[in-house]
């Protein structure tokens, strides 16, 4: 592994903006410590890890031409791109699978796309290292429909990558677009999802779901929050994703509701269950669609799981827990802001209290961190 001084792709690349730093920034610190405060909780406790070779997932641009492609991320506020053949950050996997399309791409002479003109072939990559097997999981965008407009490229990449590519896609994205992923995905090869090993449980990871990119920390939050789940407990979990949190915790409860909205989350779900022993499997049922109109999982809930996306909870959901409050909430934020706001929508009818706050440095060298906390029933509360 590099030592922390030593990216050459700093600057103009402005992935890590704190690149080196082990701790939060004050502001944010500041903020958690206030939040503690308020609620007579002692100081948070921050989880953290190295951020050396961390990333086990990435999205990442490509440009240039077909003699001189360059794969990386943009420049801020730009589409100038930064070519990161040796980010310290990502996993091994993922700079050398990089390095591989690289190559293929000039051996293809296949078209990096051209933003302004609107023009070329691939736009972007997203990489995706399974931990046990070290294989790669490989989305190739393209500005087109269809595979054809990648040409020979995608057999060119199967052949490099070789034993150690684990599922090859397609994804189309034919539109001027900010956005990476289109709404089409083809499997062109290998394996339909990768598999995680989550506290003993096997998590499946379509290419189209959301996954963490630092895993061994996630797992650590996983673990905190098997901890704050009573034995036998009626579980209601939202925003589930793929199952990462919920299905490590089927075994020991009595019940669990899991609420997504994502269909390649809930493909990865359905293949999750899918691997439990079947009077295990029993104990969970699915609520697919929006948060915020399946509330007929809160029916009874003991406990309560929500790890939603940056913008926070659906408003119908929180005025819902809020109104009517289970004897535990467990949230698990990825927005320190959004948080904020929602704690004080929940708290304010005065049925929850705060009871625990804790963070975790997911995104090290970044101005982000991922915050879990949890509220109890004044009443009742989690035994």
């Amino acid at each position: 592994m590099p030592n922390l001084i030593d990216c050459p792709h700093r600057p103009p690349c402005p992935g890590c903006p704190r690149f080196g730093e082990s701790k939060l920034p004050e502001e944010i610190w500041s903020e958690l410590c206030a939040i503690a405060i308020d609620a007579e909780l002692p100081e948070p406790r921050l989880h953290s890890a190295s951020g050396l070779g961390h990333r086990h997932r990435a999205r990442l641009a490509v440009r240039g031409n077909a003699r001189n492609p360059k794969i990386g991320l943009f420049q801020s506020g730009s589409h100038r791109i930064v070519h990161t053949p040796h980010c310290p950050v990502h996993h091994p996997v993922i700079n050398h699978a990089a390095r591989e399309i690289r190559e293929a791409i000039r051996e293809t002479g296949i078209e990096p796309y051209a933003d302004r003109p609107h023009r070329g072939a691939l736009r972007y990559l997203q990489l995706v290292v399974e931990r046990a097997t070290e294989r790669v999981q490989i989305v190739l965008v393209g500005r087109a429909e269809t595979p054809d407009v990648l040409g020979d490229l995608p057999e060119a990449v199967e052949r490099r990558l070789g034993d150690q590519l684990h599922g090859l896609f397609f994804n189309a994205q034919p539109e001027r677009s900010n956005s990476i992923l289109g709404p089409k995905m083809l499997r062109l090869a290998g394996e339909a999802a990768t598999v995680e090993s989550i506290s003993g449980v096997d998590v499946f990871f379509p290419p189209g779901a959301f996954g963490q990119n630092h895993l061994p920390l996630f797992e650590r939050a996983v673990e905190r929050i098997s901890e704050l789940v009573p034995d036998d407990a009626v579980m209601a979990e939202f925003y589930c994703g793929v199952g990462s949190i919920g299905l490590p915790l089927l075994g020991r409860s009595k019940s669990i509701r899991f609420n997504e909205r994502s269909p390649d989350g809930l493909a990865g779900l359905e293949l999750g269950l899918a691997a439990i022993p079947h009077d295990i499997r029993e104990r969970a049922s699915v609520l697919p669609g929006v948060a915020g109109e399946a509330l007929d999982a809160l029916k009874g809930a003991d406990v309560v799981l929500v790890d939603p996306p940056r913008r926070g909870l659906d408003a119908a959901l929180s005025s819902a827990l809020s109104e009517h409050a289970p004897q535990r909430l467990i949230y698990l934020a990825c927005g320190l802001d959004r948080l904020i706001v929602d704690l004080e929508i929940l708290t304010r009818p005065g049925q929850l209290v705060l009871r625990g706050l804790e963070a975790f440095d997911f995104f090290p060298f970044t101005e982000h961190v991922e915050t879990l906390v949890w509220l109890d029933h004044v009443e009742t509360g989690a035994r």
